[in-house]
């Protein structure tokens, strides 16, 4: 489909142009091979299709938002996501993250804190044929404890600091991305990964803006 390799060369175009910030100036090939499969215009709202595929964010309602294309690409990215890997998002919204993810990583979990949306994102994703994925109506500040230890996690709302569960459910050697707000109400997108039993190396990646992250923060 056109417009979905559009968005491809469109996403590539971006790393390439931040590539000082991210510190890459390509995806994976497996990464840019599963942004060309999972259709996203599967994921976005009733009549929105003809957007799908710009490189910008889209309501989905409840006030949620599908992300855009560049910034599910670059969050999977900093995880590195592979085969044998076990991964949480938080904040599944539509489902489109988790289908990426299950593209690249083994299981797949995923906790979407409005009820509507994790039932339609795991409704869609069974219709999809991603049985590697299970997402579940929740509060991700908590993570999925039954499920630890994760080899990454991705969290698709911003709050201030990080989640101390979500750190603790990572495995040694894993990552989590997420965008992390101040206290005059900046966002960055960090990425923390687990050296050691009680060790933590975090690295500021690029500004952004996502809606906040609800529940226990």
């Amino acid at each position: 489909m056109q417009m979905q390799e559009d968005m491809v060369r469109t996403i590539e175009q971006h790393v390439r142009d931040t590539a000082a910030e991210i510190g890459r100036d390509e995806l994976s090939p497996r990464l840019i091979a599963a942004l060309r499969k999972v259709p996203r215009a599967r994921f976005v709202p009733p009549g929105e299709e003809r957007f799908a595929f710009s490189d910008s964010p889209l309501p989905i309602g409840h006030g949620q938002t599908i992300s855009q294309p560049f910034i599910v690409a670059l969050m999977t990215e900093l995880i590195d996501p592979q085969p044998g890997h076990r991964v949480l998002e938080v904040g599944s919204g539509s489902g489109y993250q988790a289908a990426i993810l299950a593209e690249l990583a083994s299981e797949v979990y995923g906790i979407e804190i409005v009820p509507a949306l994790a039932r339609h994102a795991a409704d869609l994703l069974r219709e999809l044929g991603y049985a590697n994925v299970t997402v579940k109506a929740g509060d991700g500040w908590h993570g999925w404890p039954e499920h630890a230890p994760f080899d990454g996690i991705v969290v698709t709302a911003a709050g201030v600091g990080v989640p101390e569960p979500l750190k603790q459910q990572l495995r040694i050697g894993g990552k989590l991305v997420l965008p992390v707000e101040d206290e005059a109400g900046w966002q960055n997108l960090d990425v923390i990964e687990r050296t050691g039993e009680k060790n933590f190396r975090t690295r500021h990646v690029i500004p952004v803006r996502f809606v906040p992250l609800t529940g226990k923060h």
